[in-house]
């Protein structure tokens, strides 16, 4: 009797060193705010801890990853966030990267004046993300949402492409790096979320409820190493850089280090900041934060 307890407890311990030995997968995209798991990943770091990056061109794309379960987690801002709430998906951010300060944009062919002016405004944008955000602002904040607005959704990819036409008024809402492209074609920056006062977008690592419950501990590590890979990305940029280039759809170092410069870390966001985005739907009493990690 006694030997066959200590068999089932061995096969017990057996069950559940399998279940918390399960292989974790983060779904998300090339952007510049998720750099640290990049430079995390090919450090070695995720895999120490059993977990793999899937990596796409789109937030939407990482996002139907999440919600067709292919994923255990997921790079959002807080649109992609809202987007597999109302899904019916369980979601949860549990870890901040960063916000943008001028990584999100507003291009165009013509002036403020010029677009104030026109009759016909014509918008490209991929309208189920976070562009579509930036651009009501923008249209309210120079006073442009009452005009006619044509919006085109089409990818980042396909949107570099765009030349300036003189006889369009052409609104373009993209994000670092994609606008180098369009600004050596010839549109002109008209805004960005730097100057914006009542936008803020937000980039975090967002898993379910079971998720949460099952690998709090390893998520506690992985919190550990992307606050590690941020300040080895801040001490050793150029040495950063060879290691993430190949995520970052063929950025120079130059423009890698502009695009850094228009995002800021909230990996160790201030109690106030933690406050100013309860109204985005991030409950700081879930968020692993450094001090829940020692």
């Amino acid at each position: 009797m006694k030997k066959n307890l200590l068999i089932l407890s061995a096969l017990l311990l057996l069950s559940l060193a399998n279940v918390s030995a399960k292989e974790l997968t983060i779904s998300t995209n090339s952007w510049i705010g998720y750099t640290p798991l990049f430079y995390a990943n090919e450090k070695g770091y995720l895999k120490k801890l059993d977990i793999k990056l899937i990596t796409s061109h789109t937030l939407a794309q990482a996002a139907d990853l999440y919600m067709n379960k292919k994923a255990d987690m997921v790079t959002t801002t807080q649109h992609e966030y809202y987007a597999i709430k109302r899904a019916g998906h369980s979601i949860i951010p549990v870890i901040l990267f960063d916000r943008s300060n001028g990584a999100d944009l507003v291009l165009s062919n013509k002036s403020i004046k010029e677009l104030q002016k026109a009759n016909h405004i014509e918008a490209y944008l991929k309208t189920n993300s976070i562009n579509r955000e930036v651009l009501k602002e923008f249209l309210n904040h120079y006073n442009l949402n009452h005009k006619e607005l044509t919006l085109i959704n089409k990818e980042p990819k396909e949107i570099i492409q765009l030349q300036p036409k003189k006889d369009k008024n052409m609104l373009i809402v993209t994000f670092i790096p994609y606008n180098e492209s369009l600004q050596k074609n010839g549109f002109r920056e008209l805004a960005s979320t730097k100057e914006s006062s009542v936008l803020i977008v937000v980039d975090a690592l967002c898993t379910n409820q079971k998720t949460l419950n099952n690998d709090k501990k390893r998520l506690y590590e992985l919190k550990k190493i992307i606050d590690k890979s941020i300040s080895e990305i801040q001490n050793n940029k150029k040495a950063s850089y060879t290691l993430v280039k190949d995520y970052l759809d063929g950025l120079s170092y130059a423009e890698y280090i502009h695009a850094l410069n228009l995002i800021k870390w909230i990996n160790k966001p201030s109690q106030t900041f933690l406050k100013e985005i309860e109204k985005l739907g991030y409950n700081k009493e879930q968020l692993i934060e450094e001090e829940a990690s020692k």
